[in-house]
């Protein structure tokens, strides 16, 4: 019999009415046998996540306050839910447990993880399904890495029959303390489980009937994608693609156990699937971009004859602690394109120690920059893509200040002001909406 991993997202399961049409979503197909939840996500535009409450009553603890108006808040909000769901689940021994907690850790993690442990139990109890405590199974290493002996710790305790709950969005590490992965984790957490249990199909379940070919704020009429491999979408969520945690492709890309991403308010809408290999019929399956980024260009006559030099260019931005994001180059020119919030104010000593340790000719800081993402396994099929896309980019009367393609010919990175990001996304998509 077929196995199913489902994972619904806080917006899935914002009240009781939404919780119930979940568990609906659960019981109407027995293969879904594993159920990772997220913390209640918000029910109006000013309601008030849970886990933002809970990282509010660290703060609070940590600095000596009253922290009780976060406390209250959350726990009529998990006695509503308990009382409208017919269960008898009693949040108040968890919140004592957590009061005593609160001041007592130095780091957010285990306050932040609280939301998805309470939400688990009292899914788990309105499912009458076994409550598996992340915490015991999934394991970090102390580089802050997953470790690989989660998967068979895991999926020890995800054998026999019935139903599963297992909370998203954290683990362990080796002396048990709790660590949460990054916001929107628990489809990581979901990915996980899927490969522990040995599960056939992962389905991710959300607010939006899957991918479109780009941010539909943007473009609203953009086209949904059926369906996109783990590289296509792993370069897409990178790019600013939120519909997906970009790190929930890596456990299931391996064992190759596709995803569906699902829609809790459409359940019969086709979404969008996330396979290993699909038929491409053309050249681009989405576009992704993002504001926030810099680039250091770095300018030296026969660069390309001094050994090293790419080296040394990389050893600078390293020992100041700051990762690097593209490397556009010519024969006497390098460029290093980075994230705004990398540099930490470090820009100006970056430039300093490249120009002590190189001795360019010149060295440029372009702040300011959006970067693009045009993704499809199909480019390195047809002939003319990068022209039609540098084509619509012209004509959208967009300075084009950077362009690389990856070796794989998958993708195309472009950089723009990022005053015209969107209108260049819209250019983008215009050109290759109907591939001809």
């Amino acid at each position: 019999m077929q196995r199913i991993t489902c994972k619904f997202g806080g917006s899935s399961l914002a009240d009781a009415a939404c919780i119930q049409a979940a568990m609906d979503i659960v019981k109407a197909n027995p293969a879904r046998r594993f159920v990772v939840p997220s913390a209640p996500g918000k029910r109006s535009a000013d309601d008030k996540k849970i886990t933002d409450l809970l990282y509010a009553w660290h703060n609070m603890a940590q600095q000596g306050l009253d922290a009780s108006e976060p406390r209250k808040i959350i726990e009529e909000r998990f006695n509503g839910l308990a009382a409208e769901l017919g269960v008898s689940f009693d949040v108040r021994p968890c919140l004592s447990e957590i009061a005593e907690r609160a001041a007592r850790d130095a780091t957010p993690d285990y306050m932040a993880s609280r939301g998805e442990y309470l939400n688990g139990r009292l899914i788990a109890e309105a499912l009458q399904a076994a409550f598996i405590d992340p915490a015991e199974y999934i394991r970090f290493k102390k580089s802050g890495m997953l470790d690989p002996a989660t998967y068979d710790l895991l999926g020890a305790v995800l054998k026999g029959d019935g139903l599963f709950v297992v909370p998203g969005f954290y683990g362990a590490l080796p002396d048990g303390t709790i660590k949460t992965f990054s916001r929107g984790g628990s489809d990581i957490t979901g990915a996980i489980v899927a490969r522990a249990s040995h599960s056939d199909l992962y389905e991710n379940w959300t607010d939006v009937s899957g991918f479109r070919m780009t941010d539909p704020r943007v473009v609203p009429e953009a086209k949904r994608i059926e369906a996109i491999t783990y590289r296509e979408l792993r370069e897409l969520s990178y790019m600013g693609a939120t519909v997906l945690h970009d790190e929930a492709i890596f456990p299931v890309r391996e064992p190759g156990i596709p995803i569906h991403i699902l829609n809790t308010k459409a359940p019969d809408s086709p979404g969008t699937k996330i396979v290993p290999h699909r038929e491409t019929a053309t050249p681009v399956c989405g576009i992704a971009g993002r504001a926030g980024f810099t680039m250091f260009s770095i300018e030296k006559t026969l660069m390309n004859k001094e050994h090293g030099f790419g080296r040394k260019v990389l050893s600078v931005f390293e020992e100041h602690g700051v990762s690097w994001e593209h490397m556009p180059t010519g024969i006497d020119t390098i460029s290093i394109i980075v994230r705004d919030d990398e540099l930490r104010g470090e820009a100006d000593a970056i430039v300093d120690d490249l120009c002590k340790q190189l001795d360019p000719d010149e060295v440029v800081v372009t702040n300011g920059l959006a970067i693009i993402a045009t993704v499809g396994q199909g480019m390195n099929h047809h002939v003319g893509v990068a022209a039609r896309l540098t084509g619509a980019i012209a004509k959208a009367n967009v300075n084009l200040r950077v362009i690389d393609q990856g070796s794989t010919e998958m993708n195309i990175i472009i950089g723009v002001e990022e005053q015209d990001l969107e209108k260049s996304v819209r250019a983008i998509y215009e050109a290759f909406d109907n591939w001809q």
